[in-house]
């Protein structure tokens, strides 16, 4: 659904005027979008770390690509998308639920 809506909305925009770091500031105009955008900036960030501690302790492998997924289109793919990759690498290994 996310991605959906990220293709309706921001690649018209970023098509018609390709300014990724205005797009960016886009985010911070106003004290609620700024809101907004710290929250966003604050889950990569946290999906980040998560991914590098699991690299370590799990030996969860490609979870890089989920973290550049979370850069574009957004935070909600790339979330998913390691949850994904989490649970299949696991399940694999024996180590999951599933």
């Amino acid at each position: 659904m996310f991605v959906l809506f990220f293709s309706v909305v921001v690649v018209p925009a970023l098509i018609e005027d390709f300014d990724v770091l205005g797009a960016f500031a886009a985010g911070f105009v106003n004290p609620y979008s700024s809101g907004y955008s710290a929250d966003v900036i604050a889950c990569w960030l946290i999906l980040l770390v998560w991914v590098v501690y699991e690299k370590t302790k799990l030996k969860i492998k490609y979870g890089w690509i989920c973290v550049l997924l979370g850069i574009v289109p957004g935070v909600a793919v790339g979330f998913a998308a390691y949850l994904i990759l989490r649970l299949r690498q696991l399940s694999v290994e024996g180590k999951g639920n599933a």
